[in-house]
């Protein structure tokens, strides 16, 4: 079974959630035994990890260049995954071309267009609605799920939104969460952890958007109750502005990368994330539940992770509930080791390997032994391939010819 997947970026799983997935992907791959070949368009990354390491080889390819279509037909993929919808629209059509009966998969990392719809209605000051959701890169992105023979979900929210707002078949949909090993109660204890911790990627937007609510509207108030306390930022990829932020009268220091999450998560007593925007699921939260530190956060920060579990700390939306709660979580130990409690019981409950490795593996064997059936079942999907990639495909060529003539 060779496995291609095709992506924008490389895998850095300490720089972010989405590299995290996508090793946690791989690695189920490599487990199978299938052969895996991760081909990137981008340039080399310092902060990537080996994957060769793993035994996953390796490649470069180029955006609007034939040589892909060579490179994909001698590599012969039983599967191809899409890292994201703008890798499909790159590529779908010259894997359609090259690779016709290879199994066709997109991984979302999260729902894009929702992402983007929520942080409209946080630009423009106003209450997210209904029908900020219909909008052009929506319809690139529920193009691309139709145009592939499954679609990786990583939130239950998200797969319900994709099937009763855009009447998405169930069919074409898979949910796979995070997925990391079982925990126990072995943590740093109570007494021997101090300040309050945020960590998230700040090429994200959603992350730098907290660090600054944070910043004015929340921890001010935090400091005035707990005046020994401080607020400690982390995160790769961290802009000029954002270490200007920094602050040690306040309280206020912004410490850059971290190394290792769980180093500076397992240390703190609780992590704050007033999210406004976003879409699927948030690592940051994964990590402090390993790392048995209770987090406070928004109903959007907490979306699609608890599935009628009690939350690792507080969630609230309201700021004067949020420090209260914070405030409260930092001081009542009793209160803090039931948080705490709540984080084991979720990881352990809802995000473990055993109970979705394999049924990931069996729903891929499964389509490639029918996928001429499956594919019939989606006249959708059909259809958008015949006509919207046609667009795609003869621009590409263009810009093919253009640049074989400079």
């Amino acid at each position: 079974m060779n496995v291609l997947v095709i992506s924008t970026v490389w895998v850095e799983p300490t720089s972010s959630a989405a590299g995290s997935r996508m090793l946690q992907l791989l690695t189920i791959f490599k487990e199978k035994g299938w052969n895996v070949t991760y081909a990137s368009t981008a340039g080399a990354s310092q902060n990537a990890i080996s994957l060769s390491d793993f035994g996953i080889e390796t490649a470069t390819i180029q955006l609007n260049d034939d040589s892909f279509n060579a490179f994909a037909k001698a590599y012969n993929p039983t599967i191809v995954l899409f890292d994201r919808f703008m890798a499909e629209e790159q590529f779908g059509w010259r894997i359609d071309q090259a690779c016709p009966d290879a199994l066709k998969i997109l991984d979302t990392e999260d729902l894009h267009s929702l992402r983007k719809a929520r942080a409209q209605a946080v630009k423009e000051e106003r209450v997210f609605e209904h029908k900020d959701l219909i909008s052009d890169i929506a319809k690139r992105e529920i193009a691309s799920i139709y145009r592939c023979d499954l679609t990786l979900m990583i939130s239950t929210v998200e797969m319900e939104l994709l099937k009763t707002t855009f009447n998405v078949p169930a069919s074409l949909l898979f949910y796979i969460p995070f997925l990391v090993p079982k925990i126990t109660s072995d943590f740093v204890p109570y007494n021997e952890r101090k300040h309050f911790v945020a960590i998230g990627n700040f090429i994200h937007l959603p992350n730098w958007d907290a660090t600054l609510e944070l910043k004015k509207h929340i921890w001010p108030n935090i400091r005035k109750q707990l005046p020994q306390a401080e607020m400690h930022i982390y995160g790769a990829y961290m802009p000029e502005k954002a270490l200007q932020l920094h602050n040690p009268k306040e309280g206020f220091l912004v410490k850059g990368r971290a190394e290792s999450a769980h180093q500076v998560i397992r240390n703190a007593r609780v992590l704050l994330a007033p999210l406004r925007y976003g879409a699927g699921l948030k690592g940051k939260f994964i990590d402090a539940m390993q790392c048995g530190t209770p987090s406070v956060t928004t109903e959007i920060g907490a979306e699609g992770m608890g599935q009628n579990l009690d939350w690792s700390g507080s969630v609230n939306d309201d700021y004067d509930a949020f420090v209260k709660a914070a405030v409260s979580l930092y001081g009542n130990e009793l209160k803090w080791q039931k948080a705490q409690e709540n984080g084991v019981r979720m990881i352990n409950t809802n995000f473990q390997k055993d109970t979705y490795a394999s049924l990931l593996t069996d729903t891929l064997q499964h389509l490639i032994d029918n996928l001429i059936m499956h594919r019939a079942a989606n006249f959708t999907g059909q259809m958008l391939q015949h006509h919207t990639m046609r667009s795609t495909l003869f621009m590409s060529k263009w810009i093919a010819e253009k640049n074989k003539k400079e």
